[in-house]
């Protein structure tokens, strides 16, 4: 065990109670360990990612604000909150993180038990529990004090500021690639419009600003292992100050996709639009209420937006020289680019479609 965790350890009360310790899941960004107490089970430590998160206590600030929100509401309302919401576990000196000597961040969670995490969407049913508990989070922060909670990644759904940069990473092209994707660059510039819909919409004061978890993927959920509903919302690094509709587009981009991110065949991508139904359901049973006339008219276009915004980022990226994602062939983020636009294409086909899917669950 590294020097700097057995220090982190010495900063809970249970340190010598400790009977295993052993490294935890498949995330890619924050170091995450499962410990295994004498007596009082299992608690999840992590050390967050500095290089991503630049601000970690504000982030934990964050999170210590909500969690303590949501905990209060489920408890009022009946269910669960050692479940239901994940719980910070406080250092013997009251704090809900310990900065080592190294400068870095932990925190310690409660681990909650019997419960399992699906990677990807394989049915209805799945994307539905996805919805609800999506729609749950919202409804249940739908009365958060959002001024309280601090932008951790700046303009990170600030689509505006997305295409700016876009635009830039073309004219600087520094490779030379812009050459070889004018198609592909053209689709997206002939759709600046959706760039300004969230961004007119909350200067006009038509819709507010709301706590918005903004990594809405089916593995950032806990399923109960028994009843296979959706239990917890989980990774809650990037709450911020956000729009319902981004929450609800991004889990329509990344689960009702029928192929898979990275698709090369783009004859498998397109909107599912039975998961979409299911997912809006889901949803809306849980939080349509607390949303207002506009927020509801905008929804399905949430999803729109939020292909295109991650579309302009992959190629962006790409013209840039792969900066920034992750690639593991060539082209890669251009292959990811080209979904994107493949689905952004079937959802316009099917808009009106999506939009009466929304009506029908209000």
């Amino acid at each position: 065990m590294k020097s700097n965790v057995i220090e982190v350890l010495q900063q809970y009360n249970n340190f010598t109670e400790l009977k295993e310790f052993s490294e935890y899941g498949n995330g890619h960004i924050n170091d995450t360990y499962l410990l295994d107490y004498e007596g009082s089970g299992k608690v999840i430590l992590q050390k967050i990612n500095k290089s991503i998160f630049k601000e970690p206590k504000k982030l934990m600030e964050n999170i210590a604000l909500v969690t303590s929100f949501l905990r209060d509401k489920i408890e009022k309302n009946g269910g669960d909150p050692d479940r239901e919401t994940l719980n910070l576990i406080k250092t013997k000196d009251g704090q809900s993180f310990y900065e080592d000597s190294k400068g870095d961040i932990w925190r310690a969670y409660n681990f909650i038990s019997d419960t399992i995490c699906y990677e990807q969407v394989t049915n209805a049913k799945e994307f539905y529990e996805s919805g609800y508990a999506f729609g749950n989070f919202q409804n249940l922060l739908a009365d958060f004090p959002v001024n309280k909670l601090s932008e951790v990644i700046k303009n990170f759904h600030n689509t505006e500021d997305r295409f700016a940069t876009f635009k830039a990473q073309i004219n600087e092209d520094p490779l030379g690639r812009a050459k070889n994707v004018k198609e592909e660059i053209d689709f997206f510039l002939n759709r600046e419009e959706y760039t300004h819909i969230f961004n007119r919409a909350l200067a006009n004061n038509e819709i507010p600003l709301k706590v918005t978890h903004n990594d809405t993927k089916l593995n950032n959920i806990l399923f109960d292992k028994d009843t296979k509903k959706a239990l917890c919302v989980i990774d809650l690094d990037t709450i911020m100050p956000g729009v319902a509709a981004f929450d609800f587009g991004d889990s329509i981009r990344f689960g009702a996709n029928k192929g898979l991110e990275d698709e090369v065949d783009l004859s498998k991508v397109g909107l599912d639009i039975e998961l979409f139904e299911a997912f809006t359901r889901g949803f809306l049973e849980a939080c349509g209420k607390s949303l207002n006339k506009r927020e509801i008219e905008l929804l399905h276009l949430g999803a729109v937006v939020m292909t295109y915004e991650c579309g302009i980022r992959f190629l962006g990226d790409y013209i840039a020289g792969d900066k920034y994602f992750k690639i593991a062939r060539e082209n890669h983020n251009l292959d990811r680019a080209r979904t994107q636009i493949k689905l952004i294409s079937d959802m316009e086909e099917h808009i009106e479609e999506m939009k009466k899917i929304v009506e029908k669950y209000i």
